[in-house]
């Protein structure tokens, strides 16, 4: 997938904005917890608060929570700026909590982490280290200035210094590593699941495109017999209408877009895949139908069989949308970097069935090779790059979607460079896929002697 192929994938980033109804929750079980945490320590511990400002500062969320629950509408989602607005205002509104009941001396201070922790998951990078700069201000701030913690009898309860010194080390540490540790993860889930998203759709449109040959092939034969039955009166009338030259010319125009209809039917039909007779192939026939897309791209495609000597006839193979469109990406990739050849070689085995797609290109970059297959990995373009080859943004999505679907259909996929592997001509130097499935996970099984495939099903609209 290129770059400019990507934006269909922005719809599901809206899509997946937060709700702000499930903002108002989590704020409101932050305001309980609040509550309770200065009224215990009022109660309990009979502390000395500034228990106007504190209240204040709940009262603020409240009042936020109660105007966005009667104002927007419960289905509403929060974009970008509205993500994190909220986000910055609960940061404020704890540390000023923090700073009102003794700064770093309060345990509470540990809270900080979670509007960090929540931007780094839905926001952007640039949000995200706006939010992480700010506590670590505020943070920082507080080592200073703050409101100290008085018990009844009028005594300040603080930490040695060394403790506050290390709790400001422990939360920057925390702010920055988590910060990390949640983006790098969520981004490789919204990745992973993009991709997910694009195989699906991949796997879908080979799908539809299988049907729809199917009802082409079901109305190309359910229509051979009127455009027959038309072609023959039409050519009795061009006999009867010799007499006259242009009712006789209408007849023959008649009989050619017949002819015509029958040529157009037969070529949309010959991709009739629902026939339970062409849902299996030779090998080598599945393999070249997976390379017609790209036999006249200007390089060499070869496809060669490499038999045992007991079974040198290719086997059949299952035509199945997901092995056709998974080998057909690789192919596309060899092409793509090949200099001008292109190796595909079948192997199979009594107990295996291997496909090796090799060419001459430059091979995969080294640094990337165990990382090949992965979604939207891609390597830094050198200017020799982009002057061999200025159009190709590649995003790593299509081996992903080639990966995905052979895995599917039961095969084991190893990527490798020429020269890690003995291939046998000093012009395989590139890079080699190698697609190895169980023999009876592509091969169909055999039917008894005699013994008919079955009835083709009904087509359906």
């Amino acid at each position: 997938m290129t770059e400019s192929e990507f934006g269909i994938f922005q719809e599901r980033q809206r899509g997946s904005f937060i709700r702000l109804r499930t903002m108002i929750w989590l704020r409101w079980f932050a305001i309980v917890g609040q509550l309770a945490a200065i009224t215990l320590a009022q109660k309990l511990y009979n502390l000395q608060l500034e228990l106007g400002l504190c209240y204040l500062a709940v009262g603020v969320s409240i009042v936020g929570n109660l105007i966005a629950i009667f104002v927007f509408p419960e289905n509403k989602r929060l974009n970008e700026a509205e993500n994190f607005l909220m986000v910055l205002f609960d940061l404020l509104q704890l540390c000023f909590l923090l700073y009102l009941t003794g700064g770093l001396h309060n345990p509470f201070t540990i809270l900080i982490l979670g509007p960090v922790i929540v931007s780094a998951t839905i926001m952007t990078l640039r949000s995200t280290i706006i939010i992480g700069a700010t506590a670590l201000t505020l943070v920082t701030l507080m080592v200073f200035f703050h409101l100290p913690l008085r018990t009844e009898q009028g005594f300040i309860m603080r930490i040695a210094d060394v403790f506050v010194f290390g709790q400001w080390i422990a939360i920057t540490i925390a702010v920055v590593f988590l910060s990390l540790y949640a983006r790098q993860i969520t981004e490789e889930m919204n990745s992973m699941g993009d991709a997910v998203v694009a195989t699906q759709m991949a796997l879908s449109r080979t799908q539809m495109l299988n049907n729809l040959g199917g009802v082409v092939a079901a109305a190309a034969h359910e229509l051979g017999t009127p455009l027959a039955t038309i072609k023959l009166t039409s050519a009795e009338l061009i006999e009867e209408l010799s007499d006259q030259p242009d009712l006789q010319e209408d007849a023959r125009l008649i009989r050619e877009q017949a002819n015509r209809c029958r040529d157009i039917l037969q070529s949309m039909g010959r991709a009739g895949k629902q026939d339970l007779q062409i849902r299996s192939a030779p090998l080598m026939e599945v393999i070249r139908e997976a390379a017609e897309p790209h036999l006249s791209r200007g390089k060499d495609v070869l496809i060669e069989p490499h038999g045992t000597e007991e079974d040198f006839d290719p086997p059949l193979a299952l035509r199945r949308p997901e092995i056709i469109h998974g080998l057909r990406n690789l192919i596309q990739n060899a092409v793509d970097f090949a200099r001008a050849t292109v190796w595909v070689e079948a192997h199979w085995t009594e107990n295996t069935v291997s496909i090796r797609i090799l060419d001459d290109g430059p091979g995969y970059p080294t640094n990337m090779l165990g990382r090949i297959g992965d979604p939207f990995v891609r390597n830094r373009k050198t200017d020799r790059d982009r002057k061999a080859r200025p159009e190709y943004e590649g995003m790593g999505l299509g081996l992903f979607i080639a990966k995905t679907l052979l895995q599917r259909s039961g095969a084991e996929l190893s990527f490798a460079n020429g020269g890690d592997r003995n291939n046998g001509s000093t012009q395989r130097r590139g890079a080699i896929v190698e697609v190895v499935w169980p023999r009876d996970a592509i091969v169909p099984p055999s039917l008894p002697k005699g013994e008919g495939i079955g009835e083709n099903p009904s087509f359906q609209l």
